[in-house]
């Protein structure tokens, strides 16, 4: 169990959880589970915390075949810039291991978009909250329980 899955259990949501076994020299977390869950890498999505010019951190969701748009990303939070934050702070954060973060169930509430394509799916597949897990769930409800917004964030 993990925060995320606990979280996704008491918001009372259709999820399901799908296990793999983790390869520790997978070069792509994502990529590694799109491969072993045999889904399209369109419909996996990474979870990517970003720092801004404000300071304050931000959580990007987007598919794991696509590129963080920085400047895209500052425009739909509405900031001047954005950088990758620290390992050691989004660990801190979010309660998470890098490659493991996933957008539910973190330490601290963040501000989190998740890239518009989401929405062109049923479900999408995020990190459960551990390397070698994933929870499938609708792109809506992974909105509403992180109050996320959309917008065209990956390219």
């Amino acid at each position: 169990m993990t925060p995320a899955i606990d979280k996704a259990k008491k918001a009372g949501i259709t999820f399901f959880v799908h296990e793999y076994e983790h390869d520790s020299t997978a070069e792509s977390y994502g990529m590694e589970a799109a491969q072993k869950l045999k889904i399209a890498p369109e419909r996996v999505f990474k979870t990517l915390v970003v720092g801004s010019s404000t300071k304050d951190l931000t959580v990007a969701v987007l598919p794991v075949s696509k590129q963080l748009d920085m400047k895209l990303l500052a425009k739909a939070i509405g900031v001047k810039k954005v950088g990758m934050a620290d390992i050691g702070m989004v660990e801190r954060v979010t309660g998470y291991v890098v490659g493991g973060v996933s957008p539910l169930g973190q330490k601290k509430s963040l501000k989190t978009v998740v890239d518009a394509s989401a929405e062109g799916y049923e479900t999408i597949f995020v990190s459960g909250g551990r390397r070698g897990v994933d929870i499938e769930l609708s792109p809506y409800d992974l909105a509403t329980l992180t109050r996320a917004l959309f917008a065209t964030v990956a390219k």
